[in-house]
């Protein structure tokens, strides 16, 4: 049970540093405006060398946005569950830590699946049609990459609490 804890914890951690990263960075579209290299994120864009706030309010960037959020939230609270799973100490005898857990490191990983949908759509309907020479960037990647961490997480802490349950079950009263 502590082993499978323990990758899904490390798994938990990798991704919320890399969800935090993909999220703060503006490296997520990459293009040519005018013959110079261009790049945006969610919070700002580049031409060339200077960067500037994206101050329009757009449904998708907002979406994207609160969605990538929310993951961040939900598994840094998955990691705080976590780690009092190793403790052992159950408050509540319903409600299992390491299944708790779990359950946030899959919202976590709908709702950044959520939001690189979104992004995915938008980008490749309108901002490709808009940009002849563009291509997704690092930033992009690195939240594909968080969602299977998370997601892994979430497989992990599912089968310690499986395993939890299983030894609980075989054990005589």
């Amino acid at each position: 049970m502590y082993s499978f804890m323990g990758g899904g914890l490390f798994c938990a951690w990798v991704g919320t540093i890399l969800l935090v990263v993909a999220t703060a960075t503006d490296h997520w579209m990459q293009y040519r405006l005018s013959g110079s290299f261009a790049h945006q994120g969610l919070w700002r864009y580049c031409l060339g060398p200077k960067c500037y706030l994206q101050t329009e309010s757009i449904a998708y960037w907002n979406a994207t946005r609160a969605f990538m959020i929310l993951s961040a939230l939900c598994a840094t609270s998955g990691i705080i569950m976590a780690i009092l799973a190793f403790a052992q100490q159950s408050t509540f005898t319903r409600l299992s830590r390491p299944f708790s857990a779990g359950i946030m490191f899959f919202a976590s990983t709908l709702f950044v699946l959520l939001a690189l949908a979104i992004y995915t759509g938008v980008t490749v309907s309108f901002l490709g049609r808009r940009f002849g020479d563009w291509r997704f960037s690092w930033s992009y990647i690195l939240g594909w990459v968080a969602m299977l961490m998370t997601f892994f997480a979430g497989i992990f802490y599912m089968c310690a609490y499986r395993m939890h349950e299983c030894r609980r079950l075989s054990t005589p009263r």
